[in-house]
């Protein structure tokens, strides 16, 4: 995203909600890409992430009376992005029990052979996580957004999205410890 205040995105959205289609046009293509990346670490495949972004813009569209000026619209632009996630995965889950069943490959953080290895990509980290963990960290470490905005875009409490965030750094933490070469000292 470029370096505007941050006002501009709120001031965007207003101008949307009032019609304005080159408004809704540049709020598109300057959060587009944050929302790309959180549904596709979210969801580990950038193809499915495509749809649900454009899912996302379809509800934006739709809801965009909702939005209450003045308020932050990031936090309201991920809610939605979290509802289109959540329903995308509900509909899979019940897909899966129309459809024959395919045998499940679980995530998990690869296993290290031996200290000083490659560490895994980022995705593969997160894979690991439950997906509440997941969602907050993505929304906190890639997305940028701050402990008030993830709460309000969860519906959480901000002491909640503090203790998954802790404890996913935990998790994260001690996944790292296995990649450390052995015999150092800390």
């Amino acid at each position: 995203m470029s370096e505007q205040p941050p006002s501009s995105l709120e001031m965007l959205m207003e101008a949307y909600q009032k019609g304005d289609s080159g408004a809704g046009d540049e709020l598109f293509l300057r959060v587009s890409q944050p929302l790309h990346r959180f549904l596709s670490l979210q969801s580990g495949d950038r193809r499915h992430a495509d749809d649900l972004l454009q899912d996302v813009w379809l509800r934006v569209h739709r809801a965009r009376h909702t939005y209450r000026a003045g308020e932050r619209v990031l936090p309201w632009l991920y809610a939605i992005a979290r509802f289109v996630k959540v329903d995308a995965y509900r509909r899979r889950r019940m897909q899966q029990f129309e459809d024959p069943l395919e045998p499940i490959v679980e995530n998990r953080i690869v296993e290290p052979a031996g200290g000083g290895q490659e560490l895994p990509a980022m995705e593969e980290m997160l894979a690991g996580l439950p997906e509440s963990q997941r969602e907050v960290v993505v929304m906190l470490k890639v997305s940028g957004l701050s402990l008030e905005e993830v709460a309000r875009a969860t519906a959480s409490s901000v002491g909640s999205v503090k203790q998954k965030a802790h404890r996913a750094y935990e998790k994260l933490r001690a996944s790292l410890a296995e990649f450390a070469p052995k015999g150092g000292t800390p």
